[in-house]
């Protein structure tokens, strides 16, 4: 089981608030934030559901290749507004909202790139619910 991830990036005070606000559409926050006092090197943030972050992001060298991130979410709904939110906080389309059937029937998935290229994915497994 997968405690925790991250990904380095470019500009800290950018990714942060790319993250945030693409974030904040699938009930993440930014939980805490350390600075090179604390971690002894550089500059971390993690997002997550509260009380613990999951997913961090850490000032330096962006990770090349680039790195993919998927993110679970309960519906179909959830992930439209990811990617709306990611793309309004100045990511780029990697794949709109959408069935991926070569994965399964019911992978819906969207796909952005944040600041440094990184593939972040929202997807849910669910059939689409009735309204």
């Amino acid at each position: 089981m997968i405690d925790h991830t991250g990904v380095a990036v470019s500009d800290f005070e950018a990714s942060k608030a790319f993250y945030e606000a693409a974030l904040a559409a699938i009930g993440y926050a930014r939980l805490m934030e350390f600075g090179p006092e604390i971690t002894g090197s550089v500059s971390v943030a993690g997002f997550g559901e509260p009380p613990k972050p999951d997913f961090w992001i850490s000032a330096g060298a962006p990770n090349r290749p680039a790195v993919h991130v998927a993110f679970r979410v309960a519906d179909r709904a959830t992930v439209r507004a990811f990617h709306a939110a990611a793309l309004a906080a100045g990511g780029t389309c990697n794949g709109p909202p959408g069935i991926r059937a070569h994965y399964h029937p019911n992978y819906y998935g969207a796909f952005v790139r944040d600041p440094d290229g990184h593939n972040i994915e929202a997807v849910c497994h669910e059939p689409e619910t009735p309204s």
